[in-house]
């Protein structure tokens, strides 16, 4: 691993699959499948299992769509490996976690579809009546990594605009 590379923020991206990984584990030991446990009023966790995509995208499908994500994450992660070998640790710092972030959700549920055939999803958000699609820790660092890429185009703007 080159030090000065952004892979120096790959261990962030093993913790990160360690602990969706072990959530999952846990949430499959101890919660039903459907059922559900109040943890706030806007938050549940409930176990469920989502053979497609993003928002259950692909759901119906026939079963090619778990190949399909499995090899979109590999190709995805390989991209974001090479990205992350070009990178300066230090000095795009935010770039590069929220690469690890990506990487890490991807392969998360990647390892999921690989190791069961579906990915594991237990966190769900609602609102009285109406309720957001169940997510998993994956998901979760997927949406945070988009979060923080779209940060660092932002000061990267500024800071391209300040310099000019």
């Amino acid at each position: 691993m080159s030090a000065g590379s952004g892979w120096r923020w790959l261990p962030v991206t093993v913790a990160l699959i360690g602990l969706d990984q072990f959530t999952k584990l846990a949430v499959v030991r101890h919660v039903k499948l459907y059922s559900s446990i109040h943890v706030l009023p806007v938050l549940d966790i409930s176990l469920r299992y989502n053979r497609g995509a993003a928002f259950s995208f692909l759901e119906g499908a026939s079963g090619w769509q778990r190949w399909f994500f499995t090899v979109l994450a590999l190709v995805v992660g390989g991209a974001i490996l090479i990205w992350m070998r070009r990178l300066q640790a230090a000095a795009q710092w935010l770039l590069s976690l929220s690469l690890a972030c990506i990487l890490a959700g991807a392969l998360g549920n990647m390892i999921d579809r690989l190791r069961i055939g579906h990915v594991i999803d237990f966190i769900v958000a609602h609102w009285h009546r109406a309720e957001f699609p169940a997510f998993n820790v994956a998901d979760s660092c997927i949406t945070v990594g988009a979060a923080l890429l779209i940060l660092d185009a932002l000061l990267e703007s500024r800071r391209t605009r300040v310099s000019a």
